[in-house]
């Protein structure tokens, strides 16, 4: 069972480091129209994820590729029952990236207005999505376990494995409202992720507007959050869940402290470290929160038809063979070493502040 937990731990760190990343970038997007009233100002905040935005992205896509080579099970599972949640994920990833190369063709206000709303859109929707999609697997989704060609409850499957058996809806209203809870959650930390990223990346008024900004935003994400997590805890109780959460309330309230007393990047590191360890939380609550004949279960994917049931995905009925694991452990041991490297040293990199008169500068040289 060893590497069935290391792989678990793998795929965990992939996400955390995706919303860390990618989570910026969605605050950035959804903080356009906020702190950039001019079209200088608007590709100041632009430029601002310029170099690394489509970077970040990757990491999903990492996850993703390694949730179905290590969990096969649960990756298709996962990925046909939250099928609509995923493709207007995909939908708004692709406009937000459409936008970002388009809006700068010239080709009139009212071309660069409707690219702006696709970026904004285009960041908040999956900065929700990702939330409920978490807070599915956290709750567990109404998923069966069929047999090949046996009908069951109206659902047959050819090939048996796991079924879901909901919708769109049951999904977003999963939880009596713990589903869209966590997709307020992640949406509003990561407005405020992308706004401290605002704050620390540039200067002049957008600088300004955007540490405004993080006042409210950080006491509403306070609050949500604060209920969200609690709600987690109390469900799905574990000492290390529980450290997980505290521990992410700690970083969200320095956070807060940090930003108003204009210590830029100390508040964005908080803010960062608040994804990292509400994220890990989480993920954790699937390792430790099952008891199933009094044995702690790693349960990847809960049924709520049948939570403790064959209906659920174990780690250990979800996994690859093991000489599959072997061979990704050595892949994963030597490439990501070097995948880290290299995007530490395109941060280093672009580490400057965007100057607004650079923007101008560059536009006026264009003209």
């Amino acid at each position: 069972m060893t590497l069935q937990l290391f792989w678990f731990l793998v795929v965990g760190v992939l996400f955390v480091g995706y919303f860390v990343l990618d989570g910026f970038d969605f605050g950035v997007g959804m903080s356009l129209r906020v702190v950039g009233h001019t079209d200088t100002e608007r590709r100041q905040v632009i430029n601002s994820i310029g170099p690394v935005w489509d970077m970040n992205e990757t990491w999903v896509i990492v996850a993703g590729a390694c949730l179905f080579a290590a969990f096969p099970e649960w990756y298709s599972t996962l990925f046909s029952g939250a099928y609509l949640a995923l493709f207007l994920i995909l939908l708004a990833l692709i406009f937000r990236g459409v936008s970002f190369e388009y809006r700068h063709q010239g080709k009139g206000a009212k071309w660069t207005n409707m690219f702006d709303w696709f970026i904004t859109i285009g960041s908040a929707v999956p900065a929700l999505l990702w939330g409920v999609a978490v807070a599915n697997i956290i709750n567990g989704m109404p998923i069966l376990a069929m047999q090949p060609g046996v009908s069951q409850d109206g659902f047959t499957s050819a090939t048996g494995g796991h079924v879901f058996t909901g919708s769109l809806l049951t999904l977003l209203l999963n939880g009596n409202g713990y589903a869209l809870l966590g997709g307020l959650t992640t949406l509003l930390l990561f407005w405020l992720h992308g706004a401290q990223y605002l704050a620390l990346k540039t200067d002049g008024v957008v600088r300004e507007r955007a540490t405004r900004l993080a006042k409210p935003l950080g006491g509403v994400t306070l609050v949500v959050a604060a209920a969200f997590l609690l709600w987690t805890v109390l469900a799905h109780f574990s000492v290390l869940v529980l450290l997980c959460c505290v521990i992410a309330a700690v970083c969200l309230i320095a956070s807060i402290l940090f930003n108003l007393s204009g210590r830029d990047g100390w508040a964005f590191a908080s803010t960062a470290l608040t994804v990292v360890f509400a994220v890990l939380g989480l993920w954790l609550t699937l390792a430790t929160s099952h008891v199933v004949n009094g044995t702690l279960t790693p349960m990847v994917l809960p049924s709520t038809l049948d939570p403790v049931g064959e209906n659920s995905l174990t780690l250990m009925g979800a996994s690859s063979s093991h000489a599959t694991l072997v061979f990704m452990t050595w892949v994963v041991c030597i490439a990501l070493p070097i995948v880290l490297a290299y995007q530490a040293w395109t941060y280093w990199v672009f580490r400057g502040r965007v100057a607004h008169r650079q923007i101008a500068d560059a536009a006026t040289s264009a003209h």
